[in-house]
């Protein structure tokens, strides 16, 4: 259901606010015909359900045409077609970028953004899609306007896939099919790996989406158990990492639970998923002007990742309220490319997309929660400040760990 949402959406806050049925696309065909025999239905009616999930795109039990109209009701009562309750769309970049800001059964809110990348000389054309894992993100790093939502839950596996499912609809309408997915919106994947390992079997089961392994990224700031399991599970898909500092006292700055596992032992763990997979990881940099765009950043970066299999993507920092920091200027993002090809590390420079419309990610559920009291801001900024000079120096943090982040 496409709808615009009210400026100030309603979260409950009560336990059982959340709909306890559970979301039909996370169910395999086992599952269903487990529920359709308990009911007396042909074990056949399953892969009709699937196929109405999944090719058919339904949200409703009414969309399903295949099943008996007596079926409906039963599928209603025991299941949510659709876990998504309404969706706000924005559109940027020449209708290039969409932003959904989705609305959850318990008031939730979570966000995707699919990106129209046409096809050029030696690639095709791209749909990809960045779907959230979790409602806000307990790791807090200080340039992410999630983190200013704080940690809220981990989504249910249903919930991860009908983000999917939505993009995919608004593909078709227009003739156009989804051609990758990324976990990158929304929370630490690896924080709710469960589900997002789920997620990622349903994605490329040919019975339900059928979208190959190698067209599916998961992304991680750098839960290094999470990693680990991932290596020995030997799933196809691309590992990304959100590495964003290379020296450890900013990166503590950065991205909080470099505290728990330090630069140098996440890299490490992501050399093991490229030996064991043989798929390059991918290395996310945030470029923040003056904080970790220096020659010395640069130089550790590429001593960091010289020899690995990996590339590195390169983001001018998008403008997120109540930070003080700013994206680096053009010149420097490319003065650090090319130290780093200097050094034989690929790297892409990736362009800001969709800043009108708020697409870094959970730009617009933090606008919609509100603006937080001035002084709190001020002593945000002041903190985070401190924190980045300190860094600089090559102090490392002492302040405790966010929630969840155990030491």
């Amino acid at each position: 259901m496409t709808a615009t949402l009210p400026a100030t959406v309603p979260i409950p806050r009560r336990p059982d606010a959340r709909d306890p049925r559970p979301g039909l696309s996370s169910l395999g065909e086992a599952d269903l015909r487990a529920w359709l025999a308990e009911r007396g239905e042909p074990g056949y009616r399953a892969r009709q359900i699937l196929r109405a999930v999944w090719q058919g795109l339904a949200t409703t039990s009414g969309e399903m045409r295949t099943l008996p109209r007596s079926l409906w009701s039963a599928v209603d009562g025991a299941f949510r077609v659709d876990t998504i309750a309404e969706t706000e769309l924005r559109i940027a970049d020449g209708g290039r970028t969409e932003k959904g800001l989705h609305l959850l059964s318990d008031g939730s809110l979570i966000e995707s953004v699919l990106m129209h990348d046409p096809a050029r000389a030696g690639s095709r054309e791209r749909h990809t899609v960045c779907i959230s894992s979790q409602a806000g993100c307990a790791v807090g790093c200080p340039f992410c306007a999630t983190g200013e939502l704080g940690f809220r839950r981990d989504l249910e596996t249903a919930e991860i896939l009908d983000q999917v499912r939505a993009a995919a609809r608004r593909l078709r309408a227009d003739g156009r099919r989804l051609t990758n997915v990324v976990f990158m919106g929304m929370g630490e994947p690896l924080l709710n790996l469960d589900r997002v390992l789920e997620a990622v079997t349903a994605l490329s089961d040919p019975a339900r989406f059928g979208l190959g392994a190698r067209h599916i990224t998961v992304s991680t700031s750098g839960v290094v158990p999470g990693i680990r399991r991932l290596t020995a599970l030997g799933p196809q898909f691309t590992l990304a990492i959100s590495l964003h500092a290379a020296r450890d006292p900013l990166r503590d700055v950065l991205v909080p639970l470099n505290r728990r596992w330090p630069v140098a032992e996440v890299v490490a763990a992501a050399r093991d998923h490229a030996r064991a997979t043989g798929r390059r990881v991918s290395y996310e940099y945030t470029m923040i002007s003056g904080v970790n765009d220096t020659d010395e950043d640069a130089h550790a970066l590429a001593e960091l990742l010289r020899g690995e299999l990996a590339h590195v993507n390169l983001i001018p920092m998008n403008p997120v309220a109540h930070t003080p920091w700013i994206a680096s200027p053009l010149w420097v993002v490319e003065r650090l490319a090319g130290r780093l090809r200097a050094a034989g590390i690929p790297v892409t420079i990736r362009r800001s997309r969709g800043q009108e419309i708020g697409a870094a990610c959970g730009q617009l559920a933090a606008e919609r929660a509100g603006e937080p009291p001035a002084p709190v801001v001020a002593r945000r900024r002041e903190r985070i400040v401190a924190a980045s000079v300190a860094a600089l120096r090559g102090e490392r943090s002492r302040e405790p760990l966010v929630a969840g982040m155990g030491e």
